[in-house]
């Protein structure tokens, strides 16, 4: 079984968005990101990898495979093409709330937006709270 690659590390958090986000609009956006996030959960933020942002952690067992490891309970990284956030686990309620979202792109497991301003914040933190309620009730 492979390793998994994104583990938690000692990577200082606001060098990493000063050297990473490739724009001032970003680089102010992942700053308020990482307030946002930082003061919601209560969780100070980790390096996870070379390029994600996390606050907390659980441990998995996929039911597929059998891959385990640890991953931010949320999270963000402010890349190239957008910032993406790490806020969705597809848990009951959570396409509800997408509707108030605002102006954002969807991936598997993320969502991806161009600018903080383009989305709803309350949305954002109502999101933040069932994916982190989600996993650590599934994940104790």
């Amino acid at each position: 079984m492979a390793e998994l690659k994104t583990k938690q590390n000692d990577a200082g958090v606001h060098e990493f968005i000063n050297s990473f986000a490739d724009t001032e609009q970003k680089r102010n956006d992942s700053f308020e990101i990482l307030k946002l996030m930082q003061d919601f959960t209560g969780y100070e933020p980790k390096m996870w990898g070379g390029s994600i942002i996390g606050f907390g952690q659980y441990h998995y067992k996929s039911e597929r495979s059998r891959q385990e490891g640890d991953w931010p309970l949320v999270g963000f990284s402010p890349r190239k093409a957008a910032i993406s956030l790490y806020v969705y686990s597809g848990c009951a309620g959570q396409d509800e709330l997408l509707k108030d979202l605002g102006k954002f792109k969807m991936g598997k497991a993320c969502i991806y937006i161009k600018k903080l301003s383009d989305i709803n914040q309350e949305a954002l933190k109502k999101l933040i709270k069932s994916t982190v309620d989600f996993l650590q009730t599934k994940y104790k």
